[in-house]
This record gives C-alpha cells, sequence and structure tokens, in this order.
C-alpha cells in the first residue's frame, strides 16, 4: 500500500490548476458559473483538474499574469502542457467537464459568464483539436468535482447527488 500522502485528496479552489501522477484523488468544490475540467491519461496514471472561473485572459492582463488559471482559454493550455510534461500523450486524454451553472437570480443576466465560459472552452477545444467525454453543465446548482488519478473516474456531486462522467 503506498504512503498516506499519496492516497490523498489535493484541493483546488478557483483559479487552481493541478496535474498529478496517481494514486491519489483531485477535488473542486463549488463550481456555481465556473468550469471545471478534467483530463486523465489512462496509461500513465497521469490526470489534471482546472477550476475556471472567468472565459477570457485578454480581458484581464494583470489577473492573468497572478492566476492564469483563472481563465478558460489559458488555464486549458496551462493544464495540457502540465500533464504532457509529466508524461501523458495528449492523443490519450479523456476529457469531462462540469461546471456552468446560472447562479444568478437575475433572469436573462446580461454578463451570462456562464455561458461565456462554455463558449470559450468550446472554441479553446476546437483550436486544439480535443473532444469532450463527458459533461454535466447548466442548471442552476453548484456542484463538486472529483477526479481519481488511479483509474480515471471522473465524478459530480450535486444536490446530494453522485454522479459518474
Amino acid at each position: 500500500m503506498p504512503p498516506p500522502e499519496t492516497c490523498a485528496r489535493h484541493v483546488i479552489g478557483i483559479g487552481g490548476l493541478e496535474v498529478r501522477c496517481g494514486p491519489g484523488e483531485i477535488a473542486t468544490y463549488a463550481l456555481g458559473s465556473c468550469l471545471g475540467i478534467t483530463i486523465h491519461d489512462p496509461t500513465s496514471g497521469i490526470g489534471g483538474m482546472l477550476h475556471a472561473q472567468l472565459p477570457c485572459a485578454a480581458r484581464n492582463p494583470e489577473r492573468f499574469r497572478e492566476t492564469p488559471g483563472l481563465f478558460v482559454d489559458s488555464g486549458l493550455e496551462l493544464l495540457f502542457a502540465r500533464a504532457v510534461a509529466l508524461g501523458a500523450n495528449r492523443r490519450r486524454l479523456r476529457v469531462a467537464v462540469a461546471g456552468a451553472a446560472s447562479m444568478s437570480a437575475v433572469a436573462n443576466d446580461v454578463f451570462n459568464i456562464p455561458q461565456q465560459n462554455l463558449t470559450a472552452l468550446r472554441k479553446a477545444f476546437w483550436a486544439m483539436g480535443v473532444m469532450v467525454g463527458a459533461q454535466d453543465t447548466g442548471g442552476n446548482e453548484p456542484r463538486t468535482l472529483f477526479l481519481d488519478l488511479a483509474s480515471g473516474a471522473t465524478t459530480v456531486l450535486m444536490c446530494g447527488q453522485r454522479k459518474n462522467l
């Protein structure tokens, strides 16, 4: 059995990005309008997670310099680059996405950050040639996202119900 520290849960917050080799788990809580993106290479056991809050780094260069994972576009680039640098094969990466809930009580919110995040995600993945393997987005309830690094299992917890992606 591996030492306890290698089986630990690594929690990331808003703008957080973590890439590791299993065993262990990466988790992020309170995905409202934010997006949680997981990647996993089943052969190498390398996986990662991003908790992105905003769609586009170009809109706020100062925050980008401080926390590039805060943005969907720059965070995705870093997530994939770090996984490949650790030894993941980009072609084997399984991708799952959760979040983009409408947390605003205002109907027809003019900013509509969840939709902007999804649009930025689609554009970035299209440019990268990446296909999403599983998705749980939308609605109006926050989610918790988990990635098991050993198996690659991605699960979402929403309203007390756990769902495999």
